[in-house]
């Protein structure tokens, strides 16, 4: 009974030495602190992206200001009930920071991420106020250039975004590690001996800019870590300077427009690589996503047959896309969007010049994603192709 006394007199003890300090520091005029002077001064992330628990700090060490200018800070270590905090404060005159003072939503105390789901961003409220913003229910950028090989008249120059890095011998470039799933190192020679002249760009890895959130751009490497390997694939199978959804929140998925039509039989063009190329086609546009607003393509690494045709330019064109093209045109039209870029309403949907799986654009005007998913039924020159729209709207 008796030890318990003695410490509940120390406890009482030990408040009022804080109640008496608290009292003599209150008339001590405290330290104003803005938001953009905050992220000045300790080169705060704005515009990174981050998750719930992640430090707006970024790595750098806890902030501490002094006791006697910032008094109010200890209240906030009270009421968390932080003892290891109050006990560094008490013996060392350095109070943590308490960012709630200079942050709206989105960031506790101690300059944590809190309060939302999935990959969210730290940049400013409308009262100038850090907030750790948590994603649209869509959230979409752009593909861009990260690692690029350039030729030059004795090899290549490696450039990561937009700086060089080394500058490789002709006889070097077999050793370069880079690849995936659409290239590698031959792929890359193949190129550099015989596609290329100098100046030209062979790219390696793309990021992402142009976020319709607005927050920063991010490197290849981070697409999988933000926001999964699914996107990070994504993003090499298609050209650059695509639109890539990046995450998408609480939707639904319908049926939208639905078309079909068949190969059909051009025994002049050659049958067999007329299907062979409507296959190719089916492959360049199958599960490819268009977000709000925005005009988006096929494949990039899709190849096509090339068919004798007098009539076009250079003798011969990639006969058998336009039976799929019309699957795709149709159901895009009736789904309320414009003209592919590309083709025309005749049933040589196509025009020449164009290639089907990456000149070609369809243009979503709806405000929320779409998904244009095609497959094919059968073989041969009655194979039926087939084109629809999916759409996903907020739930």
């Amino acid at each position: 009974m008796s030890e318990w006394r003695n410490t509940s007199i120390k406890i009482v003890l030990a408040l009022f030495v804080i109640c008496i300090m608290l009292f003599a520091f209150s008339f001590v005029m405290p330290t104003k602190f803005s938001a953009h002077d905050m992220a000045e001064a300790y080169d705060l992330p704005i515009g990174q992206s981050m998750f719930a628990g992640d430090s707006i700090l970024d790595g750098k060490d806890m902030v501490q200001v002094p006791l006697l200018s910032n008094v109010p800070f200890i209240a906030h270590l009270i009421l968390t009930l932080d003892l290891k905090g109050i006990l560094l404060t008490l013996t060392t005159g350095v109070v943590p920071f308490d960012f709630t003072t200079i942050s709206g939503e989105g960031i506790d105390g101690y300059g944590n991420a809190v309060g939302f789901e999935g990959p969210g961003f730290l940049t400013y409220d409308n009262n100038s106020r850090l907030t750790v913003k948590g994603p649209n229910t869509y959230v979409w950028g752009y593909s861009v250039p990260y690692s690029v090989l350039t030729r030059t008249e004795n090899g290549v120059d490696l450039y990561e975004n937009g700086t060089l890095v080394r500058s490789i011998p002709a006889n070097e470039i077999r050793n370069l590690n880079y690849s995936n799933g659409f290239y590698n190192v031959t792929t890359i020679q193949n190129w550099y001996n015989h596609d290329s002249h100098v100046g030209s760009n062979f790219t390696l890895t793309k990021g992402i800019s142009g976020f319709s959130d607005g927050r920063s751009s991010i490197n290849n490497s981070d697409i999988a870590r933000i926001f999964g390997q699914n996107v990070s694939d994504y993003v090499d199978a298609y050209p650059v300077g695509s639109p890539i959804l990046l995450y998408m929140g609480n939707t639904t998925q319908q049926d939208g427009e639905l078309y079909y039509t068949t190969l059909g039989s051009h025994p002049e063009y050659g049958n067999a690589v007329r299907e062979f190329n409507a296959r190719q086609f089916v492959e360049a546009w199958n599960n490819t996503i268009i977000p709000p607003n925005c005009s988006g393509s096929g494949q990039d690494y899709v190849s096509f047959g090339s068919a004798a045709d007098a009539e076009a330019p250079g003798g011969s064109a990639a006969h058998g896309v336009c039976p799929p093209a019309r699957a795709l045109r149709g159901a895009v039209l009736a789904e309320g969007f414009g003209m592919p870029t590309g083709m025309t309403g005749d049933e040589n949907a196509v025009l020449f010049g164009y290639n089907p799986a990456y000149d070609i654009k369809v243009t979503n005007n709806h405000t929320y994603p779409v998904k244009i998913v095609m497959w094919t039924k059968g073989e041969g020159t009655g194979m039926v192709i087939y084109a629809q729209v999916l759409r996903y709207v907020p739930s």
